[in-house]
């Protein structure tokens, strides 16, 4: 197995550099060269107000209006995700009591090959969020073939930058080991002493520490890394339905805000750093202040709520299953006795993490740094625990469909943006970005000219706020949901998920725009020495 993933990352390595010089070569499809067009064509027509511009680039093309309905489907798949699940499950079950009954009858031993049920594992697929919008790609290279050919399907998959997808397969792959892991719980296990490392003191300190180390690991380490963890020290000792979701929701809200304390970290802020000139010290003086504060304040609100919940759980921690084996039983202690890892072997996991973050926007780079991790991590594997790449892979997938689609939304999505004022801008942003991933609202911002500063920051604060409500919010959020979803039944409810982010969400928004901030004005000053680096995607 591990040989076998060895060969795939080497021939991603090897062929990366390929492909993106493809890209760089290849002619952008008519309807990608006409969005940039469309500016131009309402200014000569005298067009004004939202309407009637939707309006005008629909009748353009009206494929992009087929992209985005698509679209829309693909986000309403969603919500029906747990049923679908629930329903594969119950023709599962019917599935196997039939095969069971049949050999029984013929006197035969019923192996588990025997019970493969095509139809159950075709709608389990259709019900694994991560999978969602990837099938809709399907319905969305149909419809773009239909419309123009299969020259065209080519262009614009060609130019799409999957940059964001495969850094957090990676980066989901390093946080996941066991040295990396260990390492955090360590660093995290010096806040949870405060509280004398109880379920309570474990649960602040993953839901106020762990999403702010996203500033300086990125934001889909931080979120591999917290939700590893608190399925290890929270959902195990199996906390009720309304505490499971109300975690899930403020963990998502707070990674979110944990990353903008550093200009590199969180993908909005880096879709707008380079062209907007904002750098990790004014990121962290005027969004990181507010960041924290949000994430203390969010966090405090919760425990209160659920303090009673996190006490009853500290009984469970010693006896999680219920065998009253206080002696034998330690899978659900806070503290665990574990196997030590060699210092160098923990030093040499960070490194590659240290790398993968340096060049995450250099695929070639991170792709070979990771060739030599896994090299090292067999040459380790007495300290390492068995490696799954399957939650990274689909969470890629996810990602990777996510960016496909969402560089067909421009063209309803830069009218909205550009015709509103702050107020407005930043409610826009904010429930915009739960259909939308956060980094395509702020892209689309960089690129409608004369933004003033108290527009560029209202939006990148919106696209901030409102990355925790939705799975598709913010790019993190499906590595967490893949990591946690086995503690919610059939799977996580995009409803509940929203209600329980909803008040870790109004604290953000209010931290934000209603604290006082001044020298916005310096702040998106572009600096003309400053280097413009690009890990803006071109359909994106």
């Amino acid at each position: 197995m591990k040989l076998f993933i060895f060969l795939i990352a080497a021939a991603i390595w090897i062929f990366a550099p390929g492909i993106h010089a493809a890209s760089a070569a290849t002619i952008a499809p008519e309807f990608v060269t006409e969005m940039a067009k469309f500016p131009a064509l309402e200014k000569e027509q005298s067009l004004i107000g939202i309407g009637p511009k939707l309006l005008f680039r629909a009748k353009q093309q009206p494929f992009l209006l087929v992209a985005s309905i698509i679209f829309l489907l693909a986000i309403l798949h969603t919500f029906i995700a747990v049923p679908i699940t629930k329903h594969a499950h119950q023709v599962k079950y019917h599935h196997d009591s039939e095969i069971r009954r049949e050999r029984a009858a013929r006197g035969e031993k019923t192996l588990n090959v025997d019970m493969v049920s095509f139809k159950a594992t075709f709608l389990h697929f259709l019900g694994e969020v991560e999978a969602i919008f990837g099938i809709w790609l399907l319905a969305l290279f149909g419809a773009m073939f239909y419309f123009y050919d299969l020259t065209t399907v080519e262009a614009y998959i060609m130019g799409v930058n999957f940059t964001e997808p495969l850094f957090v397969i990676i980066i989901m792959a390093l946080a996941s080991t066991r040295p990396i892991l260990r390492f955090a719980e360590t660093c995290l296990g010096l806040f949870a002493r405060i509280g004398k490392q109880t379920p309570a003191a474990w649960w602040l300190s993953l839901m106020i520490v762990a999403p702010l180390l996203g500033s300086f690991i990125t934001e889909p380490g931080a979120m591999t890394i917290a939700a590893m963890l608190l399925a290890k020290k929270f959902y195990k000792l199996r906390p009720s339905p309304l505490f499971a979701y109300a975690t899930l929701g403020l963990l998502f809200v707070n990674v979110s805000v944990g990353g903008v304390l550093t200009n590199f970290a969180a993908p909005p802020v880096l879709m707008v750093a380079s062209k907007w000139g904002l750098t990790s010290l004014e990121m962290f003086i005027h969004y990181g202040d507010k960041a924290i504060v949000s994430i203390i304040v969010s966090s405090t609100l919760y425990y209160l709520f659920f303090r009673k919940e996190l006490a009853g759980l500290a009984k469970k921690a010693g006896d999680h299953d219920h065998d009253h084996d206080h002696d034998h039983d330690h899978d659900g202690d806070m503290i665990e006795n574990e196997r030590s890892i060699p210092l160098f072997v923990t030093l040499t996991h960070l490194a590659f993490m240290a790398w993968t973050v340096a060049f995450s926007h250099y695929p070639p780079i991170f792709i070979g740094g990771f060739l030599f991790f896994l090299a090292f991590s067999q040459a380790t594997a007495h300290h390492q625990h068995r490696m799954n790449l399957r939650g990274p892979i689909l969470v890629g997938f996810f990602l990777g469909a996510l960016v496909v689609h969402g560089g067909l939304q421009g063209w309803w999505l830069a009218p909205i943006i550009s015709s509103l004022n702050e107020w407005p801008l930043f409610i826009g942003a904010t429930l915009l970005t739960s259909f939308n991933d956060n980094a395509s609202i702020t892209f689309l911002a960089s690129q409608v000219t004369g933004l003033s500063p108290e527009l560029k920051y209202a939006v990148l604060a919106g696209a901030i706020s409102g990355g925790g409500l939705t799975v598709i919010a913010n790019a993190p959020n499906p590595a967490g949901q893949a990591l946690l979803s086995r503690f919610f039944g059939d799977g996580v409810s995009p409803l509940k998920l929203a209600i329980a982010a909803l008040i870790p969400t109004l604290v953000v928004c209010a931290c934000m725009m209603l604290f006082p901030d001044r020298g916005l004005h310096e702040m998106f000053a572009i600096d003309p020495a400053l280097p413009v680096q690009g890990m803006i995607p071109t359909n994106h």
